[in-house]
């Protein structure tokens, strides 16, 4: 079963990953270089903004063996 479209709740997720990534750099640095920064960095925030302008989409699909009666109660 195909959830509804979840690209506009996940490019506020994708953000907030960004702001916990970048809070946490100081931390990080010691293991990870500048190079990865901004390529992590890139990733994250092309990504939510291709998700806000819909030019990329995001679906969930969710699979059981025997089914589920009176179908998938989607939680949002």
């Amino acid at each position: 079963m195909a959830r509804p479209h979840l690209g506009p709740d996940h490019d506020r997720t994708l953000v907030a990953w960004f702001q916990n990534f970048n809070r946490s750099w100081p931390r990080l640095r010691e293991r990870y270089d500048e190079r990865f920064y901004r390529m992590w960095k890139f990733f994250l925030l092309a990504s939510a903004g291709n998700l806000r302008a819909r030019v990329n989409h995001l679906w969930q699909f969710v699979f059981s063996k025997h089914g589920i009666v009176g179908g998938y109660p989607a939680v949002r």
